[in-house]
């Protein structure tokens, strides 16, 4: 794997890149779970991403995307939780694609301290 970033940008890209493998290897009901996540945020009217990765990827979903779980959300679902990844452990705190609204942020944070941190993930 290559990075081409700026030194600056550097931590919170690894971290989004590290998340893509334990994405893989989280397990159908944990993805479910941060999917059901997601669509309550959207069903809200939440605005906003925590990367441009994920947040591209949202304004292009179509509603028959969500239903069917067709492959755009999962695609979505997928930078969604890696940007979030990033947002919470690269260490920067402030970037101008940190666009989510501080309560999806909390809801996030902890699933993440439900999921991730408890030591119950097995990759």
């Amino acid at each position: 794997m290559a990075f081409d970033c700026s030194r600056a940008e550097f931590p919170r890209i690894f971290v989004h890149e590290m998340f893509h493998f334990i994405w893989a290897r989280l397990g159908n009901p944990a993805r479910l779970s941060y999917e059901r996540l997601v669509k309550s945020e959207l069903r809200a009217g939440a605005r906003g991403e925590l990367g441009w990765s994920a947040e591209w990827r949202k304004r292009a979903l179509a509603a028959g995307d969500v239903q069917r779980r067709g492959r755009r959300w999962r695609e979505y679902c997928c930078e969604s939780f890696c940007d979030t990844a990033a947002w919470l452990y690269s260490g920067v705190r402030r970037h101008h694609e940190f666009t989510l609204r501080d309560t999806c942020r909390a809801r996030r944070r902890a699933w993440f301290a439900q999921r991730i941190e408890s030591g119950r993930l097995s990759i």
